[in-house]
């Protein structure tokens, strides 16, 4: 690897770059609401060739709500729940006004 690609990583969202203490002191969380909302499946962290679970910045902004969430006593099932479904809906609407785009027409079909 070269140092070119090692600073890449440093914009790539989905790289693994947090262990579990430095992510949980980013969200100001415990170790266990990470061990937690993984169990709940709302973010799968990566393993580190050690087996150490590894996090992603893209990851860490997914469990940031369901922390405010749990902060606000939602049950913990209940707010990867809510997260997992804000994503899809938000992934949906994507698609939707993708599709609603209108279709540039050719100058002969006018």
């Amino acid at each position: 690897m070269t140092a070119d690609d090692s600073y890449r990583r440093l914009d790539d969202d989905d790289y693994p770059a947090y262990t579990m203490g430095r992510a949980a002191e980013m969200l100001g969380a415990t170790q266990g609401f990470l061990r937690a909302i993984g169990d709940a499946r709302l973010i799968t962290p990566l393993r580190s060739a050690g087996g150490h679970r590894r996090y992603s910045r893209y990851q860490l902004r997914i469990a940031a709500p369901a922390r405010e969430l749990v902060d606000q006593g939602t049950p913990i099932e209940a707010a990867c729940r809510i997260i997992a479904l804000e994503d899809q809906l938000e992934e949906a609407q994507r698609i939707n006004a993708e599709h609603r785009r209108p279709v540039p027409r050719h100058p002969a079909d006018a």
